[in-house]
């Protein structure tokens, strides 16, 4: 049997062992595809340089089939169905799919989140396949593994984010106005949370690592920045300081992460015990 793992772009992740399929941004009429070849600083660059109107979409039915094809088992990861449709059009993508495939086994994960937290998903899905595990165990114990993984974000602002009504447009101009740095998470729905208003960094790095150690951090953490890699640095040094032996990883966020978390946004996936 053919084994495939697949994850929409909001992953951030780059390929390897996992298949991407690309949402898109829009600036104007201008496109970005959020793939491999997309140069988010320069996209980044030109959204602070228009006063064009944005948006997003998501991977549509036959994308996710194409991505689907040539394979007998097939896990597929998608960003929060409360953030976006493309858990919906994956979910679409399997019904076709098993009509001209009838013996494959297809599993759509909602991963309720974005980013750093999809990848903690797919990596264990590549453990779980490297130690021998069963389609159905697999599916199994990655259902129970989802209780245990958890995203925060911190944001510098949230305009984006409200402009596609994923937040409060009046809490966007506060933030705006009064230079607030925003520490919040992905809570049990998939929904965006805000939790912490901060002013200034170290109030932001203290309610992070006020957050870690409420969930039960287990010490492994993946933290993806939006041009802000020198904060990423010092909160993966804070949270080592706090958390002796954590395992933390930082990686750049792709174009689709980027668009949301803007320029100096650091997000992070985290496991707790």
């Amino acid at each position: 049997m053919s084994f495939k793992i697949v994850a929409d772009s909001s992953s951030n992740i780059k390929g390897g062992n996992c298949s991407v399929v690309p949402l898109k941004i829009y600036l104007g009429d201008k496109e970005y595809i959020d793939n491999n070849d997309l140069d988010v600083s320069q996209m980044m660059a030109d959204f602070g340089n228009s006063k064009e109107k944005s948006s997003t979409s998501c991977p549509n039915i036959s994308e996710w089939l194409e991505a689907f094809e040539g394979a007998d088992e097939i896990f597929a990861i998608t960003i929060s169905s409360n953030l976006s449709a493309s858990y919906s059009c994956a979910t679409s993508a399997k019904d076709e799919y098993l009509m001209t495939h009838e013996d494959a086994k297809i599993c759509i994960i909602d991963s309720l989140s974005v980013g750093p937290e999809m990848e903690l998903i797919v990596e264990k899905i590549i453990q779980l396949r490297n130690e021998g595990k069963e389609f159905h165990e697999i599916e199994q114990e990655i259902a129970q593994y989802q209780k245990r993984t958890h995203l925060m974000f911190w944001l510098k602002t949230l305009d984006n984010l409200a402009r596609n009504g994923r937040v409060n447009g009046a809490v966007a101009k506060v933030v705006s106005a009064l230079g607030i740095e925003i520490v919040g998470k992905a809570n049990e729905d998939g929904e965006l949370q805000l939790l912490h208003k901060c002013r200034g960094k170290n109030k932001s790095y203290a309610k992070i690592l006020e957050e870690l150690e409420m969930s039960g951090f287990s010490g492994k953490c993946i933290i993806t920045h939006c041009n802000n890699e020198q904060d990423a640095v010092k909160l993966k040094e804070l949270i080592n300081e706090k958390f002796i032996d954590a395992e933390i990883v930082i990686n750049e966020c792709g174009g689709l992460c980027s668009y949301y978390a803007q320029n100096g946004g650091v997000v992070l996936g985290y496991l707790s015990n």
